[in-house]
């Protein structure tokens, strides 16, 4: 009777520690890592991916999360494995360790910043229009304050601004007008007019 009791006492003990190391123990849930993406231009593709496998794309702003799930505190490390074209997106808490609870690591936010060229305009009279052109683009600057070319420039792409049309009462000249646009800036020239 008394070697009965330990038997049954030792196959339980057994049975308690085998689930332990199955996963069946106390040791947390499974989570997903997940993120919000914002500044994306309209029509690009971002590809993101996790401790260097798992890869997703992302087309649009908003949330995303990874298909694969991680074990309670495992590690995760997000990172941009190709750049939409003409913009540069940069992370912010990427890398963390999945929640006990199971919850999401919801720790990745993706900054997108479109690579556009500009000028900064001063002394332009109300009402009057100056036009500026980079190569066959022109804009038409009806303001003081930052005016953007339309569309969104490849890093590394090289531009020269010139004034294709002068206000009808007044002188505009450029300064920075040329150079080279760069990653995930706006890159302005200075427009003064007299």
């Amino acid at each position: 009777m008394k070697t009965s009791r330990t038997t049954s006492f030792l196959s339980a003990s057994l049975l308690s520690l085998s689930l332990a190391a199955c996963g069946g123990g106390s040791a947390g849930s499974d989570g997903t890592v997940s993120g919000t993406v914002t500044g994306l231009g309209s029509g690009l593709n971002l590809m993101l991916q996790n401790n260097g496998v798992d890869t997703i794309a992302v087309a649009s702003n908003g949330t995303f999360a990874f298909p694969t799930k991680l074990s309670s505190l495992g590690p995760f490390s997000v990172t941009v494995s190709t750049q939409p074209i003409g913009q540069f997106c940069t992370l912010a808490r990427a890398t963390g360790v999945i929640p006990t609870d199971g919850n999401q690591a919801n720790a990745t936010v993706v900054a997108c910043a479109a690579n556009s060229l500009g000028a900064t305009v001063s002394g332009l009279n109300a009402g009057s229009t100056v036009t500026l052109n980079n190569a066959a683009v022109q804009m038409v600057v009806n303001a003081n304050g930052v005016s953007t070319f339309p569309g969104i420039l490849a890093g590394g792409t090289t531009f020269t601004l010139a004034v294709a049309a002068q206000p009808a009462t007044q002188v505009c000249t450029l300064s920075n007008a040329s150079g080279t646009i760069t990653a995930g800036v706006q890159s302005l020239a200075t427009l003064n007019c007299i």
